[in-house]
Parts: C-alpha cells; sequence; structure tokens
C-alpha cells in the first residue's frame, strides 16, 4: 500500500488559553427575561401551536425532545434551555459532538471557537491540550457507570472533575469478569492511565463558567442528554488521546437511551433547532427501532407526535405540511426536512433564527402557565 496510518500519537498540542478564541460565554449569555429578538408575524402562530403541543404533551406524560445543533449555545440559549428544563417542559435533550466541544470549553474556560480556515492552515486547528485530554477522561470515567457520553461530560462538568480507579482495581475488572462489558471499559481506562501518566485518584477539574454548560444544568436536573457524535467529526480528534472506541461506547449508550426517548413519544413533540444532520439522521433510525420491538408485541406505532424543525434555510421553496416533494425538486435533497417528514405525526418547517425560535417558544410556555 502506498499509503500508511497518520500517527496521531505524534500530534503536537498547545494550551488552550493560548486559542484566539471568539466568543465568551459571559458575551454570549442571553438571559431568559431579555427581551426577544423579533419573530416573523407568519410564524407567530406556528409558535404558540409548539408551545400548546408542549403543554399538552406534558400533560398526558409524553416525551418533549430537543435536539439541536451547537449553534443554539453559541447564540446564548444556554440560559433558556436551562429554565425549559428546570420547569419541566423538555424530558431529553440530544445534540452533536461539537455541542459538547463548546459546552466544555464554555463550562472551563469561559471561551470557545476558533477560525477554522486559519488554524487548519497552521497546522493548529482543534490541537488544543485541555479540550481533548479533559473530553476523553469524562467519557473514560463514565464509562465505567455505564453514563455514555452526555451524563458522563455533563457529570464531569458539574461536580469539577473525576475519580480514577487504581490499577488493581482495574485489572481486578477486567480478569474476573472478562465477560462484561465493563471489562473493555476498564481495560481502555487503564491502557490510557498508563499510556498517558494518568494517576489514579481524583483530577480535579474546575468549571468556573457552568451556567454556561447546558450539560451540566441537565446533570443537575437529572434531565436525559445524549450525544450523538462521529468519528473524526470534532476536534478531539485531534489529540494524541484521540480513541474512537472510547467515543464510540459513549456514543452507543447515549443512542440506547434517546430510543428509550422516542419509545415515550406518542402524543409528544419533538424540537429539531439547527441540527441538518444528525437530528433526522439518528432520529429516523430510533423511530424504526422503537416500531421495530413494539411490533413484535402486537403494539402500534407511535402516534400523534409534532415535529418542528428550525434552521435559517430556507426550505426549498416547499410547502412540508404537504409531504415531500418529487425527486426532481431541489428541496427533495433537503434531509433536515425530508427525513422528518416521513416520521408519521405532524412536522413543520420554520425558517427562523434559532434563537429566536427558543425565545419564542419558552414566553409562549409562561404566558399560559
Amino acid at each position: 500500500m502506498p499509503f500508511a496510518p497518520l500517527d496521531l500519537s505524534q500530534l503536537r498540542v498547545r494550551p488552550l488559553a493560548e486559542r484566539k478564541s471568539l466568543t465568551r460565554a459571559d458575551d454570549i449569555a442571553v438571559p431568559v427575561n431579555a427581551a426577544r429578538r423579533p419573530l416573523a408575524p407568519e410564524l407567530q402562530p406556528v409558535v404558540a401551536e409548539t408551545a400548546e403541543r408542549i403543554r399538552r404533551a406534558r400533560a398526558k406524560g409524553a416525551s418533549v425532545i430537543l435536539m439541536y445543533g451547537a449553534h443554539l449555545l453559541r447564540n446564548g440559549a444556554a440560559p433558556l434551555v436551562t429554565a425549559l428544563m428546570e420547569q419541566g417542559w423538555i424530558t431529553h435533550l440530544a445534540t452533536n459532538g461539537a455541542g459538547t466541544i463548546h459546552d466544555w470549553e464554555y463550562a472551563w474556560l469561559g471561551r470557545s471557537t476558533e477560525s477554522v480556515e486559519e488554524n487548519v492552515a497552521t497546522g493548529s486547528f482543534g490541537t488544543w491540550d485541555e479540550t481533548g485530554r479533559n473530553l476523553h477522561l469524562a467519557l473514560l470515567a463514565g464509562a465505567l457507570e455505564r453514563l455514555g457520553y452526555g451524563r458522563a461530560l455533563g457529570k464531569f462538568i458539574a461536580e469539577d472533575g473525576c475519580l480514577l480507579p487504581s490499577d488493581d482495581q482495574l485489572e481486578a475488572a477486567v480478569t474476573q469478569f472478562p465477560g462484561d462489558p465493563l471489562a473493555v471499559a476498564a481495560a481502555e481506562l487503564l491502557t490510557m492511565m498508563r499510556r498517558f501518566e494518568l494517576a489514579e485518584g481524583r483530577h480535579e477539574v474546575r468549571h468556573d463558567w457552568k451556567s454556561a454548560s447546558i450539560l451540566a444544568q441537565a446533570w443537575r436536573l437529572q434531565v436525559p442528554v445524549t450525544i450523538h457524535p462521529g468519528i473524526g467529526y470534532d476536534i478531539i480528534s485531534c489529540h494524541p488521546m484521540f480513541n474512537g472506541a472510547v467515543i464510540g461506547r459513549a456514543a452507543g449508550e447515549d443512542f440506547r437511551w434517546f430510543a428509550g426517548a422516542v419509545e415515550g413519544l406518542d402524543q409528544g413533540v419533538v424540537l429539531s433547532v439547527g441540527s441538518a444532520i444528525m437530528a433526522p439522521q439518528v432520529f429516523e433510525k430510533s423511530l424504526s427501532c422503537v416500531h421495530n420491538l413494539r411490533f413484535q408485541k402486537g403494539r402500534p406505532a407511535v402516534s400523534g407526535h409534532s415535529i418542528y424543525v428550525v434552521d435559517l434555510q430556507d426550505g426549498g421553496g416547499w410547502d412540508w405540511t404537504q409531504g415531500e416533494p418529487p425527486k426532481t425538486n431541489p428541496a427533495y435533497y433537503l434531509r433536515f426536512c425530508k427525513s422528518f417528514s416521513r416520521m408519521g405525526g405532524q412536522m413543520r418547517y420554520l425558517q427562523c433564527d434559532n434563537l429566536t425560535f427558543i425565545q419564542h417558544v419558552y414566553h409562549q410556555l409562561q404566558s399560559a402557565a
């Protein structure tokens, strides 16, 4: 073969504090009582309908799932999402790997975001030591508690670090319970501790901006949050500690938890906000799994659910309440609309800024409380 795999162990990483970060947690956070951004008149009845469907869903004990892209966090919506969780309106959160990168960096450093164009050109994009190191550390420790990606990182932020077992404890777990999935997680952690000289005991990592972290607030409130990353998608791939098995194990656990939320979606609501790829892809597979298991028991398909898809793109100029367009129409290839339009229930697309949408939904829910 003419090429060999790249040796990522030789990557040179630098302290995150040296990076020119483009956004600050204190600057972007939007208080719940801040003036609302203007909402287009044609969207106002749809937002009111969204809030009403959420109220009905919660009255019936049905799931209300918020799937979001990283820009919702970068636009300062953490206080609003936290308030929605505190008041019981949201029962499950899901985001992609980028959502966790910004979440952790805001919580730890109070800053996030870098110039992709400038830093790829210099070979420094994503090569920040603390981000890659601490996200892996959180997932490695969380795997021993079967926490998955979202809960492991949320706990790591909320509790300012983690506790690593001793070599003897990990070796015992591997040898005494070889058939247990936890033995694999223990072996992975033991290998990483030895390779990267990670000491046993408490690893203190202070997070002074916990209020900027949706994951930490979800952990505090015990609202399930799941992460659905891709291998090689996120900057933690640009680190010597990059380990696809660690990420995959955590994400696999989260997929099962997400599907569990979809199981409770009869008469429920899905909010897909600024997630053009992850949300539709993960949702359609989860719904298929739920139906597979339901039909084996003679149970009906998920029904009565409402799906609200929010993005800045124009939706292809297609009326998605009429179903999907023909393949000859360019709108057919808008995955974030097409996939959700196939998922039963009622799907509505709103061309809207994501922060504006969350603000107005939150205030609609308050006005009827």
